[in-house]
């Protein structure tokens, strides 16, 4: 008998659909119609053991029993779903071959792995475990899944980065929100003190740009404009224009490191000198340019980003869409996914697609029709897939199904970018003009479009290219021209903008940009994080649920307890430097460039010095807070399934 263990029942019904009928349906698995079966786990049905299972002294709170370390780790099952687990031990111990359709991504991995491992399977008969990999629930994509099993080994390194994740946020979290909160308590502060490998530090984030915020002091810096013409007796508007003043070596010392002016007596001056006065074209060049399509398909943290941006909904919303998109609708692919390429094989399917969408009652349909299947950008590349692809529509037509809005609005963005795949390039011809007036260097830049190829489905992001609106005469280097008037413009420098939904998600993923440690910032590469793409809506949404964090219309800020919390941890609790790198060491052992011990070692050492610096803590900015002993209790028990 083959046993079939999905991730979910929702994957493992949609599984038996494509195997031989009649079916014999139970709550808790399926009897195909060959005498194979699909079962089920539900989401994890094994969890990281209790301190307490470890040891009894660990049940007790206490700076001298950390730092907890296990020497040999252990999973318990789940309560709730503990007779699932039954059943699946009966059904493995039945199977001769054991077939593992977990999500396709790294938890998915280890999740089904693991509950193998829990049945202490023979090495003979885990050597044989199938891998089944789908991200499309429909029953021709189902059944051509099922006829490209992999070899379940290949994907061990995806299983040993989740395990060393999950055993580094049960080290992390719960060695270090016990040794703070018990220094916490020294100072009355009575209550729970969360720290979290990765929601710590992206509380750090918040807390610190809003401080900035906070400490902002507004400078005006200063702009000269020549407006220009052919000839000082030239009135016809469509021959006049303007250019921008670009201040000299000399100048530079009145300028900040962005080159922007700062003193107004200097720009005075510019002002006075260029009112009336003959210019010359000083340098002019015309390029015929091009520019392929810059967005690849959808992950999830980038369909995140983009729905936080145009339709305001947080990432935990969006998780949820596109779940209900996956499993109730079918209507796209696989949504946990940290990809944005697409398989060449997947090409196959395109035409289907395209030609669906073009059918449906739903706006992409004129998208889908001027859509040119024999365009290939650069989002097919075999080499950038792992065990999953970007996220696009299926073969399914949405024209039967009754999607509101979120979901319809998700599902727009989706194949939106799928679409755009099969675009033609975008062309314009590019203009750079440099013109010099009493001494000084004006310059100003003009683009005519020629072919709007894929920006006709991005009106919105062209908004950035729309202040270039100088219409320039036809021009030639050495021409003189006239400068009506100069114009002084003052502006003013800007603080930096609360964090909202899209710009969190956007700053978890690109955490480079905020890691402080100059060696650390090299090893990362630009799509190295904070968190997975699977985890990080619920990375945000915990912050909310402790009251670490708050909405203040569309901007995202830390509470007081938040603040106090930061202010009180030792910076290197607080910064991304540290978790962002192991990030990418756990990237690394998926992709098989590093390995577990490369890895728990220098964690290990690592929480062990900051278990120390924390009985050294004073905490002496927390408030005073009287004990809550039942609310506690509750959120102890909660540690070690949160980051």
């Amino acid at each position: 008998m083959k046993l079939y263990i999905a991730e979910k029942p929702s994957l493992g019904r949609a599984i038996a659909a494509a195997l031989p009928k009649p079916h014999k349906n139970h709550k808790t698995h399926i009897e195909v119609a060959n005498g194979d079966v699909v079962s089920w786990c539900v989401g994890h049905i094994l969890a990281q053991a209790d301190p307490q299972d470890y040891d009894e002294r660990f049940k007790k709170w206490s700076m001298e029993t950390l730092p907890m370390l296990p020497q040999q780790w252990k999973l318990i099952p789940i309560a709730r779903t503990r007779a699932q687990l039954t059943v699946l031990r009966h059904l493995v111990k039945q199977a001769d071959t054991i077939i593992h359709a977990g999500d396709p991504d790294r938890e998915g991995q280890l999740l089904v792995d693991e509950v193998i491992d829990y049945f202490n399977v023979s090495t003979a008969k885990k050597a044989k475990v199938k891998r089944l990999l789908i991200s499309d629930l429909n029953l021709p994509a189902v059944k051509r899944s099922l006829n490209s099993l992999k070899n379940n080994q290949d994907f061990m390194p995806l299983s040993i980065s989740a395990l060393a994740r999950s055993r580094a946020d049960w080290l992390y979290g719960l060695n270090l929100t016990r040794a703070y909160t018990l220094q916490g308590q020294k100072q009355g502060y009575n209550n729970v003190l969360s720290v979290g490998r990765v929601q710590t530090p992206l509380l750090g984030l918040v807390v610190r740009r809003e401080q900035a915020i906070a400490n902002f002091i507004s400078k005006p810096f200063y702009q000269v404009l020549a407006h220009l013409s052919l000839s000082q007796k030239q009135d016809n508007e469509n021959m006049c224009f303007t250019a921008k003043w670009q201040p000299s070596e000399a100048c530079q010392q009145y300028c900040d490191e962005e080159g922007r002016v700062l003193v107004k007596g200097l720009a005075e001056n510019v002002v006075a000198r260029i009112n009336n006065q003959p210019a010359i074209v000083e340098d002019i060049s015309i390029e015929q340019k091009q520019q392929n399509l810059k967005f690849l398909a959808f992950n999830l943290s980038s369909l995140q980003i983009s729905a936080a941006k145009q339709f305001s909904m947080n990432a935990k919303l969006v998780l949820d869409v596109c779940q209900s998109l996956y499993e109730k609708h079918k209507l796209i692919t696989y949504p946990r996914s940290d990809c944005r390429y697409l398989p060449k094989e997947q090409l196959k399917q395109a035409p289907a697609i395209i030609n669906m969408l073009a059918g449906t009652k739903l706006p992409c349909h004129e998208q889908a029709k001027n859509a040119d299947a024999s365009i290939r950008s650069h989002v097919w590349n075999d080499k950038k897939i792992t065990a999953h692809h970007a996220i696009i529509p299926t073969e399914k037509s949405p024209n039967n199904i009754n999607l509101n809005s979120f979901e319809k609005n998700i599902y727009l963005l989706i194949t939106r970018q799928y679409l755009a795949q099969f675009y033609p390039v975008y062309k314009y011809q590019q203009t750079k003009l440099t013109v010099k007036i009493a001494g000084g260097l004006f310059t100003t830049n003009a683009k005519v479009e020629q072919q709007k190829g894929w920006k006709v489905l991005f009106p919105s992001n062209d908004k950035a290219s729309q202040h270039e609106t100088n219409q320039l005469p036809v021009l030639k280097k050495g021409q003189h021209l006239h400068c009506k008037q100069g114009e002084l413009i003052e502006k003013h420098t800007s603080p930096p903008e609360s964090f909202t939904d899209a710009t969190l998600l956007a700053a978890m993923t690109g955490i480079a940009r905020f890691v402080s440690d100059e060696n650390i910032r090299k090893v990362l590469r630009y799509t190295d994080g904070l968190g997975t793409d699977a985890t990080r809506a619920g990375i945000i949404d915990l912050l909310f649920k402790r009251n670490f964090l708050q909405r203040q219309g569309k901007k995202i800020v830390a509470t007081d307890i938040g603040v106090a919390l930061i202010n009180a941890l030792p910076v290197k609790a607080t910064l991304p430097d540290m978790t962002a790198q192991w990030e990418s060491v756990l990237t690394a052992i998926a992709e098989k460039n590093a390995n577990y011990v490369s890895f728990m070692d220098p964690l290990i050492s690592t929480i062990t010095d900051m278990v120390t610096e924390a009985s050294q803590q004073p905490f002496s900015g927390l408030p005073k807070v009287a004990f809550k002993p039942k609310r506690a209790r509750r959120a102890k028990k909660k540690m070690t399934s949160n980051t």
